[in-house]
């Protein structure tokens, strides 16, 4: 038996008679231009009793008539005659993609439990919005043939996914990577010969100025994926705890959640910009950087709330469930806040980051942060002094070359050392020189 919500949502609507059709379809638009789906419950009211109301053919064909006139573009929706505690109600279930959508010729948006009709600034960002939707990077045919797959790496996709194997073009055809007989971009992602790239590195504090190791890696993106959880694992701490008479290793930052940062990164990411998912780790923090802010109208509230928004890749975001990676229903952030609470996400750039704390960076560790940047600075220091004692008139940009730094770096320094009185400048700043007045 049916059984309506509680109350009204984002994706629910009643209403007690059809004397209230018009809003209801209203409610309808707005939520078709929010969610895309959604229920309409007449014979409801809007406390979630229900009071019932007189259900005939004409009722229903009248009702799917007003429909049909009054929201455009065309919906479909299923209208049944439902009985809800002993009393005739009326469900009807939509759905439709073709945003937007309007009610007696105006755009609607759903809020809460409430319909608000959408100013020409909102309605062109809805337009707008609709574009990209339909430009998403994974739903367009790549510049690439089967030749540029590997058959192998297809065969163990579709044996992972339970599917039946017969030949590369027809998996690829069940797993919906083939349209109008061109092959879509995920399936390079996936299969292709021509690899993807992952930048790792380690840090030397907690900055960016010192890298102590660096590693490109490149692969597919499921090889990637375990190459970044095994270069986070090899230099962060592993402790470990005995279950019975077995060591079990247990790394600083929960792997569960680590992984579904990563996957996530690969997932979400933006294609269209061509940077790379970057893993950095950090003496206090661990960050997996993927291009690409927050899709559609998601902030990073909604997100530590565990709400689920439009994804930006939705057929990449399938490959993935069809192997158990994912989960059909958006549970990836709830496991990562479950297994690290203090996460922090921010925005930089284009960028969006996925921070995770190291417990082992104690106060000993600010400590030992401050001394290791002191003995950074100097070391620096020094090596700026003896190239200008070499050469005097080399430029910052010159500088910053030789030594691998930012010109940003090198100025800060450089300034250091005028306050000590180390060096001087003579001349002006292009075709100058510097002093070295001490060492």
């Amino acid at each position: 038996m049916d059984k309506p919500p509680l109350k009204e949502n984002e994706t629910v609507e009643f209403k007690k008679s059809l004397a209230e059709a018009k809003q209801g379809l209203v409610s309808m638009a707005a939520i078709l231009n929010k969610h895309q789906a959604g229920t309409l419950w007449f014979g409801v009211s809007n406390s979630g009793a229900v009071v019932g109301l007189d259900v005939n053919e004409k009722t229903l064909r009248d009702l799917s008539q007003a429909i049909a006139a009054h929201i455009e573009p065309k919906i479909f929706p299923k209208i049944s005659e439902v009985i809800l505690q002993g009393k005739r109600c009326i469900k009807v279930a939509f759905n439709g993609d073709d945003t937007p959508y309007f009610a007696y010729g105006r755009a609607y948006m759903r809020v809460a439990d409430e319909d608000r009709q959408l100013s020409v600034k909102q309605l062109k960002e809805l337009i707008a919005s609709q574009g990209r939707e339909a430009s998403r990077w994974d739903h367009q045919p790549g510049e690439f043939s089967l030749a540029d797959l590997d058959a192998s790496k297809i065969e163990s996709f579709v044996q992972r996914a339970k599917l039946t194997w017969d030949t590369p073009r027809n998996a690829l055809a069940k797993l919906a990577l083939i349209q109008e007989r061109r092959l879509l971009n995920p399936a390079r992602l996936f299969f292709g010969t021509t690899p993807l790239q992952l930048r790792c590195a380690v840090f030397l504090s907690t900055e960016s100025s010192t890298i102590i190791d660096r590693h490109d890696f490149d692969g597919d993106i499921l090889e990637l994926i375990e190459e970044a959880q095994k270069y986070i694992l090899k230099n962060i701490h592993i402790g470990m705890r005995l279950e019975g008479l077995r060591r079990v290793d247990v790394p600083e930052i929960a792997v569960e959640a680590l992984r579904e940062a990563v996957i996530n990164a690969f997932c979400h990411r933006d294609y269209h910009d061509p940077d790379y998912v970057q893993v950095a780790v950090f003496k206090d923090r661990v960050e997996i950087r993927n291009p690409g802010r927050l899709y559609g109208n998601l902030t990073i509230a909604d997100l530590r709330k565990g709400n689920v928004s439009q994804r930006r890749n939705p057929l990449i975001a399938d490959l993935f469930r069809r192997i158990s990676m994912v989960e059909a229903w958006g549970r990836g952030m709830p496991l990562i806040l479950k297994h690290a609470p203090d996460v922090v996400f921010r925005e930089v750039g284009n960028l969006f980051i996925a921070a995770f704390n190291r417990p082992s960076f104690s106060e000993q560790g600010l400590e030992e942060e401050a001394i290791t940047q002191e003995t950074t600075q100097k070391t620096t220091q020094e090596k700026i002094l003896a190239l200008l004692v070499a050469e005097p008139t080399l430029t910052r940009k010159q500088l910053a070359q030789r030594l691998g730094i930012t010109q940003d770096g090198i100025k800060y320094h450089l300034e250091k050392l005028k306050s000590a009185g180390t060096i001087r400048r003579e001349g002006p700043d292009r075709g100058g020189r510097w002093e070295v007045t001490k060492r």
